[in-house]
């Protein structure tokens, strides 16, 4: 073998076990769960064997799962309108503070050391009947008896909110820290004011950071089952909640997996769009 051929083959061999743990914890349950979707359950609750399109009818021709997978896309689209509402300004004001950038990173990132379901149930304690909202209202009079506040569609979108919004923060901050701070000097240099300079050259500059916390957010509040199952009422279920209810409690693998593909299918197509319009390279700088 000449020298040229073995570095031709080196860097395939480092990404080996990369490709590999890919292939085996990816694609290969995802080839299973693409097989189970043409499978059938019986009356018996049996398996049967087979190529069957009873389960791709059902999912994408009922209109309670339609209903629901366009709930699931307006609750995200909300979600993500409001994370970047309210995180671009705590990005902005990190990506420009002096002298206490880590101490602020710090706190930012202390809710990933919460789990994720301890910090969905917290809301319970907060917004519930006996939570601490409905305490001190009626400790201050203002109510004379609890609120129901919680199981409805607002603490759902309030809960997503909680969780996603650090990912909206960070892609903003990566963003936002890559931009020349001389720029802006040079637009407030030539009679700009601090509102013209951010509104033409920093916001444009950061829309990347912004467009990848956006797809970050939307994706992950699509595919969550945790906070609407928590959260959400009985009219609250999301997508996920109802892939959860086929394979979890009814044991219908077959359906589940065909509503499972759906769902990627369209979260997937939102990906490939964002890829051809603005690029992944943004995307990897917030989650690294």
């Amino acid at each position: 073998m000449t020298v040229e051929a073995r570095e031709a083959r080196q860097p395939w061999i480092l990404l080996t076990p990369a490709v590999s743990a890919v292939l085996l914890l990816l694609f290969v349950p995802l080839a299973f769960i693409a097989v189970y979707s043409f499978w059938l359950r019986t009356a018996t609750g049996a398996d049967q064997v087979g190529f069957y399109l009873d389960n791709w009818r059902e999912a994408l021709g009922d209109a309670f799962y339609r209903d629901i997978l366009l709930n699931t896309l307006k609750i995200a689209a909300i979600t993500t309108v409001f994370c970047a509402l309210m995180g671009y300004p705590a990005a902005y004001f990190i990506a420009r503070s002096r002298g206490n950038k880590a101490i602020l990173l710090l706190l930012l990132m202390l809710p990933f050391w919460i789990s994720y379901i301890i910090r969905t149930m917290s809301w319970i304690n907060i917004l519930g009947v006996s939570g601490a909202v409905n305490s001190a209202l009626m400790a201050l009079g203002v109510i004379t008896e609890p609120i129901q506040m919680l199981y409805n569609e607002a603490t759902v979108i309030l809960g997503l909110i909680h969780f996603l919004l650090p990912f909206m923060v960070l892609n903003v901050y990566v963003s936002l820290e890559g931009i020349d701070e001389t720029l802006e000097d040079a637009a407030c240099s030539l009679g700009a004011t601090r509102w013209q300079t951010f509104l033409e050259v920093t916001l444009p500059l950061s829309l990347p950071g912004l467009a990848a916390g956006g797809l970050l957010c939307f994706v992950l509040a699509a595919g969550t089952y945790i906070t609407p199952l928590v959260l959400g009422g009985p009219t609250d279920a999301m997508f996920a909640n109802l892939v959860f209810e086929a394979i979890i409690t009814q044991l219908n693998w077959p359906l589940g997996s065909a509503l499972s593909l759906m769902l990627l299918a369209v979260l997937g197509a939102l990906v490939l769009l964002y890829n051809r319009y603005l690029g992944m390279a943004q995307l990897m700088k917030g989650l690294g």
